[in-house]
């Protein structure tokens, strides 16, 4: 299992957390939000990205956390 940040322009309402299975939403002082979360594996991954497409977000970045900088979140 790998931990990531995913940053999305524009905020999202915390609400949707659920819809993003568990992960963490920060909305940024930027305007941005940030996604973190575990993702047990790739195809995991690519749904996850499938959904923040249906919202019609711009997708900033996408990276993987080490243990260490998941744990710090």
């Amino acid at each position: 299992m790998t931990a990531y940040e995913i940053r999305l322009e524009g905020q999202l309402d915390p609400r949707w957390s659920d819809w993003f299975e568990g992960f963490t939403i920060s909305n940024d002082a930027d305007g941005c939000t940030t996604l973190t979360g575990p993702v047990i594996d790739q195809a995991a991954l690519h749904g996850l990205l499938r959904r923040v497409g249906d919202l019609g977000v711009t997708l900033l970045s996408v990276n993987a956390l080490t243990g260490e900088e998941f744990a710090q979140q």
